[in-house]
């Protein structure tokens, strides 16, 4: 029965529409409607602002991290992964927002973070280098998800001290989630390929996107 609760604990942690919620309480806006019309932090950036932005990338990587977390802070004898799963399955599949949802990056983050802090910075880095050349959030975004693939397969051969085996259910996961993230960013790279995507004003946006907007 604990195990039951903590499951749907996950679950509706990762359910919460962060940015749904701010936008309406806070601003009197519902981000569905504006903008890119998804609920995650770039988009709460765009429409709400640099603060709400910050404060529901926050939230939604708090939610990826507690949810993995619950096994650990309970002693239970369960991967961690299976609660962060949930919690990603609650942002994108929200039963708050008539089981809609984001793309998952953020709580996958927190996820990554509780399970492989290293790897998490890691892949941090690669993030805002790749948002500093490009300055393109959607393309960082993929771009992760490119080498976190990568890197969980190869670290293991270079006997990383952090990734030192392979971790199949990991690995799967990984790979799963990195396919799932792709996927839902298939307009961005339709509109990349256009030159037409949104971008940030930090960066030196080498591949030339018209749609040079300030956050």
């Amino acid at each position: 029965m604990k195990i039951i609760l903590l499951c749907l604990t996950a679950y509706l942690l990762g359910a919460i529409p962060s940015g749904v919620w701010i936008g309406k309480l806070f601003f009197n806006t519902d981000i569905r409607n504006k903008g890119s019309q998804n609920i995650g932090t770039t988009n709460t950036f765009r429409v709400l602002g640099k603060k709400a932005g910050a404060v529901v990338f926050i939230l939604d990587v708090l939610k990826g991290a507690i949810a993995t977390a619950l096994p650990l802070f309970f002693h239970l004898n369960i991967s961690p992964l299976y609660f962060g799963l949930l919690a990603i399955l609650g942002h994108s599949c929200s039963i708050f927002i008539r089981f809609k949802g984001g793309k998952a990056v953020a709580t996958s983050a927190g996820m990554l973070i509780v399970y492989q802090p290293i790897l998490c910075l890691i892949l941090f880095a690669i993030f805002l280098i790749t948002l500093y050349l490009t300055s393109m959030v959607s393309f960082s975004s993929v771009t992760v998800c490119v080498f976190a693939v990568i890197f969980v397969f190869i670290f293991p051969i270079l006997n990383a001290p952090f990734l030192s085996e392979i971790n199949w259910l990991f690995n799967i996961i990984v790979l799963g989630l990195a396919s799932f993230i792709i996927f839902r960013h298939q307009g961005n790279l339709k509109r990349i390929r256009q030159k037409d995507e949104n971008t940030v004003s930090f960066g030196l946006n080498l591949t030339k996107q018209k749609t040079f907007k300030k956050l």
